[in-house]
């Protein structure tokens, strides 16, 4: 079952295609789906060493993207491997829009609960700590934009939203805090354990970069929510030094995020996404600890 209503089918005779017609050195390379997919992208991993990433919906028409330009510029200064974009390709064999290969990022994505949970604050710290001290000048926006810019899609997914009624309140009690006044820092966007490559139990890469960028650093900090337990949110609020706004700010991003996803997805289109908002949701309107 797709994930979208307007999704573009994409299977491997396609990902076959569009090398043979563009990169014919390695369409003799072995082509295999990555599941379970990306929301928004399909992920084929080709030979060893590489990932061929086209969008499912609502992909780019123009050449260039923020992955192109500064995934290859992130990648020296962070503490975790991530995808280095090799080339782009371009629509062909049906296909309508630009695409790209990626470096292979070594390792599995794992369900949270088999994650130490100390070792994930620490690894998942580290990252954006790092991810702060990146010099944000000339930096493309990213995803942490002011809570109040998503009031309005929010509103959308909760007039289709038919879980806790006590989620326009809290919606309202992080849309009170003081916006961010500092200056935008680098942030991923999209630190969902989806995205997180483990490696002998430790997260040692991290990929899906396209909601990266410069801004309010709370976008990032709602992985706090993220992580499965109250312990693990302690934990990690202990771990990066922030101010109550910010993490009220934090907590108003895992909100709308949960009820965004509970509204969209179901159990069949989309099971894991599913079963972590609900448990995103069930931490952050039981989390009385401020």
């Amino acid at each position: 079952m797709g994930m979208h209503a307007n999704e573009f089918e994409i299977n491997e005779w396609l990902v076959r295609c569009l090398l043979a017609e563009q990169f014919p050195e390695w369409s003799g390379l072995p082509v295999r789906r990555v599941e379970p997919g990306g929301t928004d992208h399909a992920i084929f991993r080709l030979g060893e060493n590489f990932a061929v990433r086209l969008a499912r919906i609502n992909g780019r028409l123009q050449a260039g993207s923020k992955e192109l330009a500064w995934l290859p510029r992130l990648a020296p200064l962070l503490p975790v491997e991530i995808p280095v974009p090799v080339v782009e390709g371009r629509p062909g064999c049906g296909y309508p829009w630009f695409w790209e290969i990626h470096t292979w990022v070594r390792g599995e994505t794992v369900a949270i609960e088999a994650l130490d949970t100390v070792s994930a604050v620490h690894d998942l710290s580290v990252l954006i700590e790092a991810l702060h001290h990146i010099d944000p000048d000339g930096a493309p926006p990213g995803r942490g934009v002011p809570l109040a810019e998503r009031d309005e899609g929010f509103r959308y997914w909760l007039a289709r939203f038919t879980g806790d009624s006590r989620v326009a309140s809290e919606w309202e009690r992080a849309l009170a805090a003081p916006p961010w006044d500092g200056p935008p820092v680098w942030h991923h966007g999209d630190l969902d354990s989806r995205n997180w490559v483990v490696r002998d139990g430790r997260i040692s890469g991290v990929i899906d970069w396209g909601c990266m960028g410069v801004g309010d650093p709370a976008c990032d900090l709602m992985v706090a929510w993220k992580l499965n337990s109250l312990a693990a949110y302690h934990a990690f609020r202990e771990a990066i030094p922030a101010d109550d706004a910010t993490w009220e700010r934090a907590r108003g991003w895992a909100l709308s995020q949960a009820v965004a996803a509970l509204a969209y997805y179901t159990p069949q289109n989309n099971p894991i996404l599913f079963r972590e908002a609900e448990r995103w949701l069930a931490l952050v309107l039981s989390d009385h600890a401020y």
